[in-house]
């Protein structure tokens, strides 16, 4: 089912979110603690997405488990950023194991990540010419049809009113959205877990508390059914 991360706030190594606290992303990818069912662990790659100073996301993604990849300690370590997402994915049966299928999607001003399960998704969503999906996964499909809302909705609207249609034609999809343009997070908790962790300065939208104490400290749970805006200086959860 995947876990994902997004960070908002002053400048920080792109590696920071997803490798720093005792239950870090990276961690959660071999010893998640909420996955619900929906797998043990998230071994099937990975991918992290920052905005540079133009306000354009770049990105650097594996098919390889992100504990086994130096990349993310020797390289985006190097890196600084105001904003950071992140994903590690644990791959449906019976969709592909490669980079393309990996979280964030990325365009123009936007990066995207799924953390779920759409069954038969190809028939719940309009099919999107080959070239928009960069893999044949629930997640690229989801992302096709969400990238040409954006142009010209609130982002949070767009995301509200996609997963109330995706889960009205299939009540049994677990529909966890998270979305950054650099400056605002926008994330969905449906039928799975999120938290949010906010400081006045950073906030962090994780699957889980990337904190090892056993109360979470610092973070809270987000509702099931609910649409998530947060910025540096607000967070926003309403009723989906």
């Amino acid at each position: 089912m995947c876990r994902h991360l997004g960070y908002v706030g002053p400048p920080v190594p792109v590696h920071a979110p997803v490798t720093r606290g005792g239950h870090s992303l990276r961690r959660q990818a071999w010893a998640p603690n909420d996955m619900r069912g929906g797998g043990t662990i998230n071994a099937d790659g990975f991918g992290v997405a920052w905005w540079t100073p133009d306000g354009a996301p770049a990105r650097y993604r594996s098919p390889h488990p992100v504990w086994t990849d130096p990349a993310l300690d020797e390289v985006l370590s190097q890196i600084t950023s105001t904003a950071v997402l992140g994903a590690v994915r644990s791959a449906t049966v019976g969709m592909p194991t490669s980079r393309e299928a990996c979280a964030p999607f990325v365009d123009d001003r936007f990066a995207f990540s799924h953390n779920g399960v759409l069954p038969t998704w190809d028939a719940v969503l309009p099919a999107p010419a080959a070239s928009a999906l960069e893999a044949l996964t629930d997640s690229a499909a989801i992302w096709a049809a969400l990238r040409p809302r954006l142009e010209s909705a609130d982002p949070g609207a767009v995301l509200g009113e996609l997963v109330t249609d995706l889960a009205a034609a299939r009540p049994d999809a677990r529909l966890n959205l998270l979305l950054c343009d650099g400056r605002t997070l926008w994330a969905t908790a449906y039928y799975h877990s999120l938290w949010v962790s906010h400081d006045g300065a950073s906030v962090t939208i994780a699957s889980e508390p990337t904190d090892s104490r056993p109360d979470g400290a610092g973070w809270r749970p987000v509702p099931d059914h609910s649409l998530v805006v947060a910025r540096p200086d607000s967070v926003v959860i309403t009723a989906i």
